[in-house]
């Protein structure tokens, strides 16, 4: 049995509950991370530098502690989607993605300072979305409020709708973690994950 604490650096409600999934006890920490872009940087980069970044400030702060990182990136072809913050930015984004493809790079990151445990994953979805009017996405909008949602939608809520398809190797990334792999390399640092 493994005895180290589990922590995840994040104050993400959707990642809580998807890392609940797994039966680990853990707690939750804020990294605390700078998240401004540092300029030019590719979506998937931006997304493993800030998954690191966070596991590593509370790794820091827990050294005997194993810690998940984790961070998403969205893209619209050069464009990044970032959280839309309000309404009328929501609608903007969802008005941008209506008929188009975007990426999501969702990275993460395992960091035990004590343990020598330093291992990342980032996981590439594809959204296609469906061709959207001007009303269905304001609807969407007041219904759901996914203001916190990089791309301006729940993927795991009503959301779903508004997709013609998803391209992805595991589902849990798009929503924020990528279980597939972390189940892994949970497992490869000693955890019982079934």
């Amino acid at each position: 049995m493994f005895h180290r604490p589990l922590i995840l650096a994040s104050t993400s409600p959707y990642r809580r509950a998807l890392l609940a999934r797994l039966g680990l006890p853990f707690v939750v920490e804020s990294p605390g991370t700078d998240e401004t872009a540092t300029g030019p940087e590719a979506p998937a980069a931006r997304a493993a530098r800030l998954a690191r970044a966070k596991a590593l400030a509370v790794a820091r702060r827990h050294p005997d502690a194993i810690v998940i990182g984790s961070d998403q990136v969205a893209a619209l072809g050069r464009t990044v989607l970032d959280k839309p913050g309000s309404a009328a930015r929501c609608r903007e984004q969802l008005g941008a993605l209506a008929g188009r493809t975007a990426d999501f790079h969702t990275a993460c990151a395992l960091v035990g300072i004590d343990a020598g445990i330093d291992a990342a994953h980032t996981d590439l979805t594809r959204v296609v979305t469906r061709p959207l009017t001007a009303d269905e996405i304001a609807r969407y909008v007041e219904r759901e409020q996914p203001f916190d949602c990089a791309g301006g939608f729940k993927a795991e809520a009503l959301g779903v709708a508004l997709f013609e398809r998803i391209e992805s190797t595991d589902p849990s990334a798009l929503v924020g973690l990528p279980l597939i792999w972390l189940a892994g390399a949970l497992r490869d640092a000693g955890f019982a994950v079934p």
